[in-house]
């Protein structure tokens, strides 16, 4: 155990979403003096919300997870709220944090999204800059990106410490199953769960299938958001991943296999597949934090169904 966290008061936004609920019991494991604050408490996109919530909780560090976030279909139905949302969030919290005395650093967690459409494999954190996202990723990804430009600037002006994290896609129980907000994982474990109950012969998957991503598992990732808030500050970002990529149609086959699905997968290509490749490259987090993924594709994704089998309500609940 670190002698770091004991007794340090941490607030974590986000705390009971889906990465916030790891990180927490991390930070609890380590001794820390964890606030976790709910939307209904304060509602961050709202002027003065965050400053209050700092006032009240008196943190020395901040780790900001709050996020509205969603898969494919809800990025095409919601872009307005998925970028205006994301950015306030993050802008009110990161000047609250610069204001409040009490606060020593900020982590800042960002997205993958945020690369540009057609970004050399592995991502490079050097090419964040080299074009503009996906089109259905980057109302959400390009509100995230304002995030660390806010928080540089910030550290030239005032010296605003922080830390800026990149994982991709992220998985593993405590994941959103609602379909309308659902992520490529959980969306593609309820349709093969609900195939094989109803009896169906085949499911129907977006896209080709030939876009490929990589997975980092939720507990991998929390255990990097510690180690950096701990270890690290500078004004790059870091790379969270697992350097390994995987396409949709693997992804598909690999969550019918383990359900138990036998039918046929019919592949729309109507339906977008969103960036073509995903995997980044995840070295520096190596170097800065001592930080690899430890979570092998195929344990994470039987961890995931198991939860999602024994949480079903909940799961297809939380929107």
């Amino acid at each position: 155990m670190s002698t770091f966290w004991p007794d340090r008061r941490v607030l974590v936004t986000g705390g009971a979403g889906f990465v916030g609920r790891q990180v927490v019991a991390k930070l609890l494991g380590q001794g820390a003096d964890v606030v976790a604050p709910k939307s209904a408490e304060y509602d961050l996109t709202i002027p003065g919300a965050a400053n209050a919530m700092l006032a009240d909780h008196r943190p020395s560090l901040v780790i900001h997870l709050a996020a509205r976030v969603g898969g494919i279909g809800f990025n095409l139905v919601e872009p307005a709220h998925l970028y205006l949302d994301n950015l306030l969030m993050g802008t009110y919290v990161i000047e609250a944090a610069r204001n409040t005395p009490s606060v020593d650093k900020i982590v800042l967690l960002g997205t993958v999204c945020s690369y540009p459409k057609f970004t050399p494999v592995p991502f490079r954190e050097s090419s964040l800059w080299d074009g503009y996202p996906e089109e259905t990723n980057a109302p959400y990804g390009i509100a995230k990106k304002a995030h660390l430009v806010h928080a540089q600037v910030n550290h030239a002006q005032y010296g605003q410490r922080f830390s800026y994290l990149i994982p991709t896609n992220l998985y593993g129980p405590g994941d959103k199953f609602h379909p309308n907000v659902s992520h490529v994982i959980p969306a593609l474990i309820k349709k093969c769960v609900d195939a094989v109950e109803s009896g169906d012969d085949k499911i129907e998957v977006w896209g080709t299938g030939t876009a490929s991503r990589e997975y980092l598992y939720v507990e991998d990732a929390a255990e990097a958001i510690v180690l950096a808030a701990e270890l690290h500050e500078g004004i790059e970002p870091i790379n969270l991943g697992t350097d390994r990529e995987v396409t949709i149609r693997e992804t598909v086959e690999t969550i019918a296999r383990l359900v138990g699905f036998e039918g046929e997968l019919r592949w729309d290509p109507t339906k977008p597949d969103g960036q073509p490749r995903r995997r980044v490259d995840a070295s520096r987090a190596e170097q800065l934090l001592g930080w690899r993924a430890q979570t092998p594709f195929d344990d994470g994704l039987r961890r995931t169904l198991d939860w999602y089998l024994a949480n079903r309500a909940d799961a297809e609940r939380r929107v």
